[in-house]
């Protein structure tokens, strides 16, 4: 597995390191070969899938034995309740051997938006249980803060719509949401391209998780390196800080000594 040199600027949840920024998910790719040769272009360390498309027979063994050394992220995907989702973490603890999960409760199946109450009521009872949860939810700062207070490890608000490829849709909550986090912030849902992983990067997220954007692009391979370049550019644009927006122009080059002045 190919790793990415980040210097000291790693990425630590639950007191894991990570070198790479990018989550990246493993469903929808024409085979599972290029899955595999995409997951490795993104330079990511962290995949993700749901448990009920991986088993332990079949396709999901498969998906195992092709990213093997990687850490996986199970997620709860489909489950429209907080018990569903509790029960479908406990199944992947005990099939793929980790505590981490993505916490995902679905309220609406159009939008595909979290149920908030339920999301909460899951994430409690996982933390309790001693889960590294991940919870994907809606952009607002306040639920955000109140599953970091519940102890999640991290925040996954969406960016848009899953699947939309409408990148950062509301990028003001976006940047309160990490200006005030606690815990890293992830942006889950909703990047299309890499110019969405920049802008998402560059609003402060800790990292990007994405899938629908590399497997249905008609280079999923080229487009997962894509994406693994603009998180690295959005995190470099971060840290050095952007120049403040004016609405005049302003000369780069100094006005004094001019030819015939």
């Amino acid at each position: 597995m190919e790793r990415q040199d980040t210097g000291e600027d790693a990425l630590v949840i639950a007191g894991v390191p990570l070198t790479s920024r990018l989550f990246i998910g493993t469903s929808g790719y024409p085979t599972q070969t290029i899955m595999a040769e995409a997951v490795r272009a993104s330079g990511a360390e962290v995949v993700t899938a749901s448990i009920r498309r991986v088993s332990l027979q079949g396709h999901g063994s498969d998906t195992l034995r092709k990213l093997k050394g990687y850490r996986f992220l199970p997620n709860t995907a489909g489950c429209e309740t907080a018990r569903d989702a509790i029960l479908t973490a406990e199944l992947a603890r005990e099939a793929l051997d980790t505590n981490w999960i993505k916490v995902e409760v679905i309220g609406d199946r159009e939008t595909l938006y979290p149920d908030v109450a339920e999301l909460i009521e899951a994430c409690r009872h996982l933390v309790d249980d001693g889960f590294v949860v991940l919870p994907y939810c809606n952009d607002d700062p306040v639920v955000c803060q109140r599953l970091a207070d519940l102890g999640c490890a991290a925040v996954m608000p969406m960016g848009s719509l899953i699947g939309s490829g409408m990148g950062v849709a509301n990028p003001a909550n976006l940047e309160l949401i990490c200006r005030r986090a606690s815990v890293p912030v992830i942006v889950d849902a909703g990047i299309g391209t890499a110019s969405d992983a920049v802008i998402a990067m560059e609003l402060g997220a800790a990292g990007c998780l994405l899938n629908t954007a590399v497997a249905k692009a008609d280079d999923p391979i080229r487009m997962a390196r894509a994406m693994r370049h603009a998180v690295q550019a959005g995190r470099e644009a971060h840290l050095a800080g952007r120049i403040p927006r004016r609405g005049r122009a302003e000369p780069s080059s100094p006005q004094l000594g001019l030819v015939g002045s």
